[in-house]
């Protein structure tokens, strides 16, 4: 639960703002996404490992298409 303290001078855009950059950085959404659909370990795994390598080859520069 994301609980947001608001002065009585703040105004109502102000918090809504703080609202969504807590909202934003708890990645709740993503989680839901994430939960969706299953994807078996294996999955996961391979598509990590893949995506290591991708910026492992960024960083060096030896990026083949």
């Amino acid at each position: 639960m994301l609980i947001i303290d608001s002065k009585d001078c703040e105004n109502i855009d102000k918090a809504l703002k703080k609202y969504k950059k807590k909202f934003e950085k708890s990645r709740t959404l993503l989680q839901l996404r994430e939960r969706q659909a299953f994807t078996k370990p294996s999955v996961r795994r391979r598509t990590e490992v893949l995506k290591a390598v991708y910026k492992q080859q960024m960083a060096t520069g030896k990026f083949d298409k």
